[in-house]
């Protein structure tokens, strides 16, 4: 019976259920059996259409439905019904691979087909537990980068336009929490949307790769029964229609490199999200932002003014979540003792569940970002009351001018721990034994107006 979401334990299920609903078809018991069968459906079709090919005398007249075949594990098809019926083979046999294949068994043979009858022993024909599940597993990983990349895609839209609107805007920057050279709060932003787009870049390139050959991965049993086929060449393609790329050295597993490359990737990500979420945190407290207020709603059970700044806070618990496990999982998959242990299968259960809350930061973040109310005045005050920043212009333009020690000069002026006024600045530049259009130049300096450049956006 299923639960509810006031009963789940994780709040992956239960709490944020409602955010990521589409990762069932993924990473779920049942989308793990459904995506099992298909390893085990694609396999089955492709070898005996391989077998028969080959002349082998009891496949030579065999005729398969493949659409029938690929029926079985659609969405529509394979539901909740089937899945129990995998489940309870599986209580009895104490095998979730194995129960797999006798369930297709049954399948072919409650259908009565004589073609479906001579090809049966040929389910899962010369393959161990780890061909199924190191082809299913990546396969529902690569499929499900689909929602992460539609929402990550939603996200950076959203920066975009914020960073185009805002991108004029000058805004005080502070290094080591200090007043720093001016930047622009659009350049700011767009410089998470440039370290995201490039760390997508790289996550483009890694491959979606599996591991198929047999127990110790080099089709021994194969090889056994039809001694003069081309075994890893049938592999290799088996695997790339499936829509993954094999793994051509390795024991009874996959070596988990690649995944654990696309989770690194992912990590990186999460990372450059965490530190956007500190930032915007920041600017709310500096008051550089405010939020928008829903009169339904309450801040502080205890102190009634409050707005808080809660999604970023969400959005960054979720993502450090999802970064312990992905790190945990990097450094467990690609480990295994001598030819294989079970750690990886049963640590292999969780993988959607950093994905997970890594969508729900996403969606949290995107609705942070979204109750954000821009408050300019704010920004400009903070900035033009901080002139000692056009210290840095200053003694660069008077190394220019050939001045000695205008940096010393300058640090006088600007480093006791008082506010400096226009007014001292323009007076100290009174002093300097420079010409008066040099003078001038360094007057019309300001902390707005001293921002630099930019590459384009685009």
């Amino acid at each position: 019976m299923p639960i509810s979401r006031l009963e789940a334990i994780s709040p992956v299920d239960g709490r944020y259920g409602y955010l990521v609903e589409e990762l069932k078809l993924f990473f779920s018991e049942k989308a793990l059996m459904r995506y099992r069968l298909r390893i085990e459906i694609e396999y089955f079709i492709a070898l005996v259409s391989f077998l028969k090919a080959s002349g082998h005398k009891i496949l030579i007249d065999v005729n398969i439905d493949v659409k029938f075949l690929r029926n079985l594990y659609s969405e529509s098809n394979f539901n909740a019904e089937e899945a129990k019926k995998i489940k309870e083979l599986e209580k009895v046999i104490n095998h979730d691979v194995k129960a797999i294949e006798y369930y297709l068994k049954e399948i072919f043979s409650e259908t009565h087909d004589e073609n479906l009858s001579k090809a049966l022993e040929f389910v899962h024909f010369g393959l161990t537990s780890q061909d199924v599940n190191n082809l299913a597993i990546p396969l529902a990983f690569k499929e499900s980068m689909e929602i992460y990349y539609r929402n990550i895609k939603l996200l950076l839209d959203l920066l975009k336009d914020m960073s185009r609107e805002w991108f004029d805007l000058p805004m005080l920057a502070r290094t080591h929490g200090q007043p720093a050279t001016p930047t622009s709060l659009g350049k700011e932003v767009y410089v998470w949307v440039y370290r995201i787009e490039s760390q997508l870049k790289i996550l483009a390139q890694i491959p979606h790769s599996g591991k198929f050959g047999g127990a110790t991965g080099q089709f021994n049993a194969h090889c056994a029964a039809f001694k003069n086929l081309d075994w890893v060449k049938f592999a290799d393609k088996f695997v790339q229609d499936v829509g993954l790329q094999r793994e051509l050295w390795t024991t009874q597993i996959s070596n988990y490199d690649n995944l654990a490359a696309h989770l690194h990737g992912l990590e990186r990500i999460n990372t450059i999200l965490i530190d956007a979420c500190r930032d915007f945190w920041q600017y709310i407290l500096m008051e550089y932002f405010g939020q928008k207020i829903i009169k339904s709603e309450v801040g502080s059970s205890a102190m009634p003014h409050k707005v808080n700044p809660i999604d970023f806070e969400c959005a960054e618990g979720n993502l450090l979540m999802a970064n312990a496990i992905f790190s945990f999982l990097c450094s467990k998959l690609p480990i295994s003792r001598l030819q294989r242990d079970l750690t990886d299968s049963t640590v292999l259960r969780n993988l959607g569940v950093p994905i997970a809350h890594t969508i729900i930061a996403i969606k949290v973040f995107i609705k942070g970002l979204k109750k954000l109310v821009l408050k300019k005045e704010q920004i400009l005050n903070d900035l033009n009351k901080n002139v000692v920043v056009l210290s840095e212009a200053i003694q660069t333009i008077l190394k220019r001018e050939g001045l000695q020690l205008p940096y010393e000069a300058i640090k006088a002026l600007t480093r006791t721990g008082d506010q400096v006024t226009i007014e001292q600045l323009n007076g100290f530049i009174e002093t300097l034994d420079v010409s008066d259009s040099v003078k001038n130049e360094l007057k019309a300096l300001t902390p707005s107006n001293y921002i630099g450049q930019y590459p384009s956006m685009e």
